[in-house]
């Protein structure tokens, strides 16, 4: 067989090895993967308010203490704070920030330790409110699924207000 054979052969069934990897993969995480209906149905736990009879606040009971804030009500300045903390490019990629994939393999490797995370905020989210925080490649893979998921689902600013 000719040596360009082997040029296109061997890559061509390198790639077709990992997309059927990566296709048995997503069939055994996705149908165990939960439901959005807690994040777009969301409704925090307030807590109970207790008051007096001239409506001064004595009081106040429960596990959380959290308030629903729409995006519009969040200040400009806090908003691109956090963007510029946690994902810069947050309204330019989907569910998965490729360049900030390359970027923090790269510096991981140039400092031979893991120190740059590549989650966006949709990844963020998907991992604080249904996973856990472990660092394993199936969780990874379970969190980036998930991100596609919500992105489907929501607009950018309806993730970055459920964020927020």
């Amino acid at each position: 067989m000719p040596r360009w054979c082997y040029v296109l052969i061997v890559p061509l069934a390198l790639s077709l090895a990992g997309a059927i990897l990566l296709a048995f993969a997503v069939a055994l995480v996705y149908p165990q993967l939960p439901p959005l209906d807690p994040l777009l149905l969301y409704r925090p736990q307030i807590p109970l308010r207790v008051y007096t009879a001239d409506g001064t606040q004595i009081g106040e009971f429960g596990e959380e203490r959290r308030a629903v804030v729409k995006l519009a009500e969040v200040p400009q300045r806090l908003q691109h704070a956090i963007l510029a903390a946690e994902d810069a490019r947050f309204y330019e990629h989907g569910a998965i920030d490729y360049a900030g994939v390359v970027r923090a393999v790269l510096a991981d490797l140039g400092s031979g330790a893991r120190r740059e995370g590549a989650s966006t905020i949709t990844m963020q989210l998907a991992r604080n409110l249904f996973l856990t925080p472990d660092k394993t490649f199936v969780r990874k893979f379970a969190e980036t699924l998930l991100a596609y998921r919500i992105e489907r689902s929501l607009t950018k600013d309806e993730i970055l207000e459920r964020y927020i």
